[in-house]
């Protein structure tokens, strides 16, 4: 039987001498790396990674078909016949880097393609158009096939797991809300994913439904598989087998055992906010329960404890990224990612949610509010003042310190 009992000595040099011994790490191992014989000159796990996630892709737009009266999907491929689409889980998002009059912007789309399309060498992005949407009127204005897109790599933690999910995903969508799950349904029908799907698919308009015989046709080839429940919320509804209202409780629990199913949900923030009360009615574990980024909120004022008192109020922020030092104006109703975006400082981003941290930055003074719904920063972070510009409204005039755009 071991000793556990025994006793050793152990010295500590101080923290200024351990910063130097770490900060020389990285030299001693490169040193003795470059010692070692018969190294390969190729690393095949390291070219793995990067095939699997990319920093960055170029994809030109080869498709563009119109699904509804407002929405377009449309396939990316490859510029480089060598440099295949990177492979993705079903339910993930690329993040799209557009230039619009000098001013450098992001937006995350749900992949609607499955992942097998990406073998073939292919996306597909379903895009909605937003009233007054910035970016969707200049795509729709200017996006044709040939176009050039600068893309991430496969982004998101909105997939399958097996390990955490239970076997029958219901999934809860509203307007674009659906391209996630058309993937995920693509997914199990080609047998990538073991799991059932069942989607509630609200929607205020039967012209403006997105897949609605694509899902038809999933359904009825197959039944043990796929089922999609239509709720429909207009005035006057003419479709067959559908939901009236709006996506509550009673309706989920019509049509699935909850005590068996995950819920995923996509879809706009007013949705996110019902939905998420009427499952509050059921009393499930948080990790029954996944929902995705659904990009940055247009109307903080809608945001629960938001300072009415700043609404109207532009406030200044000094910015620190690299060797630039530079002062924006900022409306106290922007996140201060749109600030920087709007004085073409180019900052990055992802997700646009306070998910991924890619646009972590510190805050060097001043006061904000973040989104409490979006804010996903470690705890380390919160009482180290870092912060999330895409989640995060100015409430005075700011100091802040932005990585550089990677």
């Amino acid at each position: 039987m071991k000793n556990h009992n025994k006793k050793f000595d152990l010295s500590v040099k101080g923290n200024i001498r351990d910063l130097l011994a770490f900060k020389n790490l990285i030299s001693k191992r490169s040193k003795l790396i470059q010692k070692a014989s018969n190294l390969p000159k190729n690393d095949p796990i390291k070219n793995l990674s990067r095939k699997l996630h990319p920093e960055k892709q170029t994809l030109v737009i080869s498709e563009i078909r119109e699904e509804t009266k407002s929405t377009k999907t449309i396939r990316l491929i490859s510029e480089s016949d060598e440099k295949k689409t990177a492979y993705f889980r079903a339910g993930q998002y690329l993040s799209l880097k557009v230039q619009i009059n000098g001013t450098i912007i992001t937006r995350p789309y749900s992949i609607s393609s499955s992942p097998l399309d990406s073998l073939y060498g292919f996306y597909e992005i379903t895009i909605k158009k937003a009233e007054d949407g910035f970016l969707t009127q200049y795509i729709w204005d200017n996006w044709k096939i040939g176009s050039k897109i600068e893309s991430s790599g496969p982004e998101g933690n909105f997939y399958f797991e097996p390990l955490r999910d239970l076997n029958h995903i219901v999934g809860i969508a509203g307007g674009s809300g659906i391209t996630p799950f058309r993937s995920i349904a693509k997914s199990i029908i080609n047998g990538t994913i073991n799991a059932k799907l069942t989607v509630f698919y609200g929607s205020s308009e039967e012209d403006d439904i997105i897949f609605y015989d694509e899902f038809r046709k999933f359904e009825k080839n197959f039944p043990n598989q796929i089922k999609i429940i239509h709720v429909l919320s207009c005035e006057e509804v003419h479709l067959e087998g559908c939901e009236e209202g709006f996506i509550n409780a009673e309706i989920i629990q019509k049509h699935v055992d909850i005590n068996k199913c995950s819920f995923f949900i996509c879809g706009p923030q007013i949705m996110y906010e019902f939905v998420e009360n009427e499952l509050a009615k059921f009393n499930l574990p948080y990790k029954r329960i996944r929902k995705e980024v659904f990009g940055e909120i247009r109307n903080p004022l809608s945001i629960p404890n938001y300072p009415k008192e700043c609404i109207g109020k532009t406030f200044s922020i000094k910015v620190e990224m690299g060797s630039l030092l530079t002062e924006i104006p900022a409306l106290a109703t922007e996140s201060v990612l749109t600030a920087l975006e709007r004085a073409k400082l180019a900052p990055p981003s992802r997700c646009r949610s306070g998910s991924c941290g890619f646009c972590r930055s510190a805050l060097i003074s001043g006061e904000i509010f973040v989104n409490p719904f979006d804010d996903k920063r470690r705890i380390a972070d919160k009482l180290r003042n870092y912060f999330h510009p895409c989640s995060s409204y100015p409430m005075s005039n700011l100091e802040i310190i932005v990585p550089r755009n990677r």
